[in-house]
């Protein structure tokens, strides 16, 4: 009676796995696209999709949650997932400025430098949603290994004209709300890449991700990985997780030339697939030009990508047999890949004023429109009256409508500026505003205070490109198919910054004069006086 009890035991706990394996998708794939510049841009993808799954509702915080048991699913982020009840969550780090001019729109437009985290959760429990969002980003903190506690009430806003939800919102009695923040000092690198991995069911032994090879990632012109949660309706909670790259053959060649291939590049290759993947794949986009050599032969191939599905061992690679070297387009007038050019800078006579100035240059034939968001901390203050708007040249205050427009608190809450532009066909728009920066205390300042302060970047959503059926549109130029978002490089702002010598040299003094005084002190307490007669012999 035992064995066929233990027997029964081993039969139900074999046909779990494949149960919960069927609730439990996971498909990886990488993207790879030669860049006019000579660089590869490659996109590691990697999806799991927890099926009928919906997140947890705010109003049951109160109560304690149902066991999570995975298969597939990482359950570090599933458990941080359910514990704050967050419907959709976006965390990215990276390192670099992306080049949009160079590189066209990137696979995942998060390319912010440095931390960037936002996410949708509903409003209906005991806890407020700023309470959750400072346990999340804690948690965060410590899976990732990253400084995202940083992301405080100084830095978090709520910019919902930006950041709309990439997936669905259910349909509770209570409202969603959003939290973003930035941190554009903090970078990625191989602490954040080791838990990363660790979410992923194959880790980095098999599949895609044992192209991760943190020497040569880390060793790309760009780089950054990427956390992406959503809900979808009709098919269950889903996580990306994705690393992107731009990585440079040419550099990496002894004879300058572009040809690529996994070793040459990641210094690996696909020895195997992941056994529990439902889809491998790697897609290589085909360059325009016809000289050019795949190997191996391709699974399938159409006009614009080759791609592979991985089987067994895979070493892709790609040649131009036709080039000895290759030149770099050096050339002032090569065309930029995107509609909009973007130039952001900050100008500054004194240590107390400065003016922010943004150039934007619309490339194409037909009138844009698009969103331009500002959130700085309190640090950099708007003088709003100030804001000037020039179109070619010719005053057009016209073409910028003002949004929305939260003030600073100085110390407490940063300030959040939403505009919409309007950009007229082939023209260039120059907008101005003055600007303070105001003293901070001591005990604000960073460590490196001389260096100065990072300010997060500005972000750009096009949403409008006037009549594109027209066919007056330049074939070059990468007119999205959904809204994207660009970012501007970062700036460094050089604020007012006291003699902290001054204060080194008093701890300094003071702590010399605390150890001799001790130290005499010390001395008259332990040691016992005596009468020394030197040169007299001793009485008998």
């Amino acid at each position: 009676m035992r064995a066929r009890w233990l027997g029964n035991l081993f039969l139900v706990l074999s046909l779990l796995p494949s149960e919960v394996l069927s609730a439990e998708q996971f498909q990886e794939q990488l993207t790879l696209r030669p860049l006019r510049d000579g660089k590869l841009a490659a996109h590691f993808l990697f999806t799991t999709l927890l099926g009928d799954a919906t997140p947890r509702e705010p109003d049951s915080l109160s109560t304690d949650d149902e066991s999570q048991h995975y298969t597939l699913f990482p359950l570090a982020l599933g458990q941080i997932l359910r514990e704050y009840a967050v419907t959709e969550l976006h965390l990215t780090l990276n390192a670099g400025n992306w080049g949009y001019d160079r590189w066209g729109y990137p696979e995942e437009p998060g390319v912010s430098t440095g931390a960037e985290l936002w996410a949708w959760m509903g409003d209906g429990a005991a806890m407020s949603v700023d309470q959750r969002w400072q346990g999340l980003r804690n948690a965060l903190a410590g899976l990732f290994c990253a400084s995202l506690g940083s992301l405080d009430e100084q830095r978090t806003t709520s910019p919902v004209i930006t950041f709309q939800p990439e997936g669905s919102l259910p349909n509770w009695t209570y409202p969603h709300q959003l939290r973003h923040a930035t941190l554009p000092s903090e970078h990625v690198c191989t602490e954040n890449l080791t838990p990363f991995l660790k979410l992923l069911p194959c880790k980095s032994l098999s599949g895609i991700a044992a192209l991760l090879n943190p020497h040569r990632l880390f060793d790309a012109d760009w780089h950054g990985l990427g956390v992406h949660v959503l809900y979808r309706q009709d098919a269950g909670v889903e996580v990306r997780l994705t690393f992107q790259a731009i990585l440079d053959p040419v550099r990496l060649s002894y004879d300058r030339r572009r040809d690529w291939s996994f070793r040459s590049v990641f210094d690996r290759a696909i020895d195997q697939a992941c056994p529990v993947a439902r889809s491998s794949l790697v897609r290589v986009k085909l360059p325009v030009e016809q000289s050019y050599t795949i190997v191996p032969v391709p699974t399938s191939m159409d006009d614009e990508f080759a791609t592979f599905d991985i089987r067994g061992p895979l070493d892709v690679s790609m040649q131009w047999p036709e080039e000895t070297s290759f030149q770099y387009p050096l050339s002032r007038d090569t065309p930029s890949l995107l509609p909009l050019s973007i130039r952001r800078t900050l100008k500054a006579s004194t240590q107390y004023e400065a003016q922010l100035s943004l150039v934007v240059k619309n490339n194409l034939p037909t009138e844009v429109k698009t969103s331009y968001l500002e959130a700085m901390p309190w640090l950099l203050q708007f003088y709003l009256h100030t804001l000037h708007v020039e179109c070619d040249g010719v005053s057009r205050d016209d073409l910028a409508a003002i949004v929305s427009y939260i003030a600073p608190v100085p110390h407490s809450r940063p300030s959040l500026m939403q505009v919409v532009l309007t950009l007229p066909p082939k023209s260039t728009l120059q907008l101005t505003m003055d600007v303070s920066k105001p003293f901070l205390r001591y005990t604000e300042h960073p460590p490196d205070a001389q260096r100065g302060w990072d300010l997060p970047p500005a972000v750009f959503v096009p949403f409008s490109f006037g009549n594109k059926s027209s066919g007056a549109l330049d074939s070059s130029l990468a007119v999205p198919k959904r809204s994207t978002r660009i970012y501007t490089p970062i700036l460094l702002v050089d604020l007012a910054t006291p003699d902290f010598s001054m204060p080194y040299n008093v701890i300094m003094m003071s702590c010399t004069l605390v150890a001799l005084i001790f130290g005499m002190v010390f001395n008259l307490l332990t040691r016992k006086l005596v009468v020394v007669h030197v040169g007299e012999e001793p009485r008998k």
